[in-house]
């Protein structure tokens, strides 16, 4: 791995790199890359992940680590910086231009916090002014105090005042000291842009050589012209199965009457009586709409929820000239809060707009949320141009992840990021063109030995998944696996609903073991919970389905109940799926059973994650062997053992507990 990253970023040909778990692919391409840097001091790499935890482990273990060994050899230590959205960096307009009561300011934020969570108020002392009267000694209130404290330590102190290092909170209590992309200002005109901490990010960013930040920036980068990165001359994106999404979802836009309705209030200061009343009624003009509106797709321009689009749209466009201007009617200075909220006022302008444009680069959907209500959004239909444009043809780039061959080949998640499979330069048919851009895929495997360490269990005699959900037969099958693992199971769900009703049904047949549930703690104590208690079994849904990372006997089974297809009336997919058909491929198999693959082998994955693991992945639903695209399914699982045979699932996993009883 480290040679093949090594060659491209000498040759600039593109690589896609898969590296099972427990290669130590952080490394595989830390090393190629510092060394290069160490060689060449005029280049930069931009390394992009998925989630800011593997940011932290990459700028806390692994490039430290990495740049010791560098230095031993080469004499030079290349810089590092990480980068991350404005919004995980608090803001001191927000911090400073925030009152706070003398009465508050008598005790710290620590002290608040430290009293909110342990005295909560109670409905023996409702009088005004005692205990728990007040923002301050509310449990929101003391968190915003104790970080507004944190940042002005972080100003006084040189930090960035980067969230991941604020003391506990809550996403309420962040919003009162962050701001969004869109409500920014600026340097420039913001009264704190000399001392902002997001300029000093992007400051140490352009003084690094190597800046590790992640898939969303590197989207809003290649979206806006590279104004959110430093000048860059390589790029590695690790975690790279999940880039289309992320990509996509950077991409998105999502508009509500709810939304809508803020805006318009937050805007009525600074707008005269007529305007401002016709803002706050084109909340309930789109609110109409979209309850006579079917939850699906939208494609006629002359759909009543299109026309309500209209009505927002030239409306928010008078109402963004007016917030421009400033007292008197006049252009020009206006002050910080009516810059922020037409701000937010440009952004329903560009949201109605793209939408009511109906572009066939897009897709626009009706959304129906159980709780909010209905909604829209819109997703770009493919991100494969994006990318391709604005990534790929600027820089050679490094893809890798565990999971990046579908079906066996790269080819899938090439096309899916915008490279051509007659680019492939192993590619016999490939035919020359301007615009070809070479690349090359390579499989590195894995230090595990599957077929030993691990078991495939396809329960082949359940009945098939139904709509309305987990079947009793499947739940049977859940407890009894359950049981013959002792414990120590990762149960991974479709749905939520399902993984409630799994949970219960556990904890009714076998009421001498525990059962967590995804939605009953923040998942982080879930996790943790999970991995020191080894008999502890945790079920969930989707964000369990990668990213866990739980060694050892903790987790010694892992059941799928049912095979991860997106859902068929999911408006987006069935547009991608219809976009492919159209162009003569095949949409399920393209869209739906590669989607489904790449998370089927992230789930499995969850099980051996290191060399002395042992264990069992029990997938309940037989379609993996009884349809015609289950052996494309399991081609992208771990290479384990595989069996039908339900009691040999369950003698493993009781030989399992025995020998650890021995031991």
């Amino acid at each position: 791995m480290a040679d093949a990253v090594a060659a491209t970023l000498s040759t600039g040909q593109h690589l896609l790199v898969q590296a099972g778990t427990g290669t130590g692919k952080s490394l595989g391409y830390l090393a190629p890359v510092l060394s290069h840097l160490a060689a060449h001091p005029d280049d930069r790499v931009v390394v992009a992940t998925a989630t800011l935890a593997l940011q932290a482990q990459l700028a806390s273990k692994d490039i430290p680590a990495a740049l010791d060994a560098v230095e031993r050899v080469t004499g030079r230590r290349p810089r590092h910086a990480v980068l991350k959205g404005r919004s995980n960096y608090a803001c001191l307009l927000r911090v400073r231009d925030q009152v706070i009561d003398d009465q508050d300011a008598l005790v710290t934020g620590a002290d608040l916090l430290a009293q909110a969570e342990g005295a909560r108020p109670t409905t023996a002392d409702p009088t005004p002014g005692g205990p728990g009267a007040g923002p301050g000694s509310s449990a929101l209130g003391a968190q915003v105090l104790a970080l507004r404290e944190w940042a002005e330590e972080q100003a006084g102190g040189g930090g960035l005042a980067d969230r991941d290092d604020a003391p506990s909170h809550g996403p309420k209590a962040w919003a009162q000291v962050s701001v969004p992309v869109r409500e920014c200002l600026g340097a420039a005109r913001c009264p704190w842009g000399e001392v902002c901490f997001v300029e000093k990010s992007r400051e140490k960013a352009r003084e690094a050589d190597l800046v590790v930040t992640n898939h969303a920036l590197l989207a809003i980068d290649a979206m806006h012209g590279g104004t959110a990165l430093p000048e860059h001359t390589a790029v590695v994106i690790d975690e790279a199965h999940e880039l289309v999404g992320r990509v996509t979802g950077a991409a998105s836009g999502e508009l509500s009457p709810a939304h809508l309705e803020r805006v318009a209030r937050r805007c009525l200061t600074w707008l005269d009586d007529d305007l401002g009343g016709e803002f706050l009624d084109t909340a309930d003009v789109l609110r109409e709409a979209l309850e006579e509106a079917a939850p699906e797709r939208l494609t006629d321009p002359d759909h009543p929820v299109v026309q309500a689009l209209r009505t927002v749209r030239d409306v928010a466009r008078r109402v963004v000239s007016a917030m421009g201007r400033g007292e008197g009617g006049q252009s020009g200075e206006v002050d910080p809060e009516q810059r922020q909220a037409g701000s937010v006022a440009k952004e329903v302008f560009d949201l109605a707009e793209r939408m009511a444009a109906l572009a066939e680069a897009d897709v626009v959907w009706v959304l129906d949320r159980e709780r909010a209500g209905r909604e829209l959004r819109v997703a770009p239909l493919s991100v494969a141009g994006l990318m391709r444009s604005h990534v790929l043809s600027q820089h050679p780039t490094v893809l890798t992840s565990a999971t990046l061959q579908v079906g066996g080949d790269f080819t899938a998640t090439a096309a899916s990021i915008g490279l051509q499979t007659r680019e492939r330069t192993d590619d016999p048919t490939r035919a020359p063109t301007e615009e070809v851009l070479s690349w090359r895929g390579i499989d590195v495997g894995s230090p595990f030995e599957y077929r030993r360490q691990g078991i495939l269990y396809v329960a082949e005699r359940l009945p098939p998944p139904r709509r309305d959900g987990i079947t009793p037969e499947t739940l049977t099958e859940v407890a009894e696996l359950v049981w013959a693992a002792g414990g120590r199971t990762l149960g991974l769900f479709a749905s939520q609903r399902a993984a409630e009703a799994a949970a219960a049904h556990v904890r009714r047949e076998l009421k001498d073991h525990t059962v967590l549930c995804q939605g009953e703690a923040q998942l982080s104590e879930l996790t943790r919970r999970f991995a020191e208690e080894p008999e502890t079994s945790l079920f969930g849904t989707v964000s369990l389905w990668q990213g866990i990372d739980v060694p050892g006997d903790t987790c010694e089974l892992v059941i799928i109940d049912k095979l991860p297809f997106p859902r068929p009336d999911e408006p987006l997919m069935q547009a991608r799926q219809q976009a492919v058909t159209e162009a003569g491929g095949n949409g399920f198999m393209q869209v739906a059973a590669t989607h489904a693959a790449l998370l089927l082998a992230q789930g499995a994955g969850r099980l051996i994650r290191r060399a002395t693991d042992r264990g069992v992945v029990a997938v309940l639903d037989p379609r993996l062997v009884t349809a015609r695209y289950g052996a494309f399914l399991r081609s992208t699982m771990p290479p384990m053992w595989t069996t039908t045979d339900r009691e040999v699932a369950v003698q493993a996993l009781r030989r399992l507990q025995e020998t650890r009883q021995a031991s």
